[in-house]
């Protein structure tokens, strides 16, 4: 299991070399699903251009215990066997990484419901900061958004 805070160009991660983390898991045998999320930039939304997204974290150490809390609530609540996290902050660009989730359980439903679980959760509970340069200026975006 990874969870990590990551500054973009400090360490590189893909979903691929997560997913073959987790299949490493002892609990692989009893496993029937893999479950992965890649969030990345949008560059476009209605009238909307992104050409920059800077993503920050007030508090990386707390930002970081209270994932490994939403990752230890999912395992339990939904009985998967691992989950693994990596968030970048930093400048990006369209099409860059984010945000990587990898869920390994027992079964497609509940490895599932654990992966929207832990992404929604971090999406909105963490206190991550969100600059959006883009074609109608400068735009602040707090968690949740």
């Amino acid at each position: 299991m990874v969870i990590k805070i990551v500054e973009k160009d400090d360490e590189y991660f893909t979903i691929g070399d997560l997913i073959e983390e987790i299949k490493k898991s002892d609990r692989v045998d009893e496993a029937g699903a893999i479950y992965s999320f890649e969030g990345i930039v949008r560059g476009e939304e209605e009238n909307l251009t992104v050409d920059k997204l800077t993503l920050t974290l007030p508090d990386k150490e707390k930002g970081l215990e209270q994932i490994e809390s939403i990752v230890e609530t999912a395992k339990v609540k939904h009985g998967v066997f691992e989950i693994s996290v990596i968030h970048f902050i930093g400048e990006f660009y369209t099409g860059d990484q984010l945000f990587l989730v990898v869920v390994l359980g027992p079964h497609r439903g509940e490895t599932l419901e654990a992966l929207t679980e832990v992404v929604e959760r971090v999406k909105h509970e963490i206190d991550f900061k969100k600059e959006e340069l883009s074609n109608q200026g400068t735009k602040i975006i707090m968690a949740g958004g």
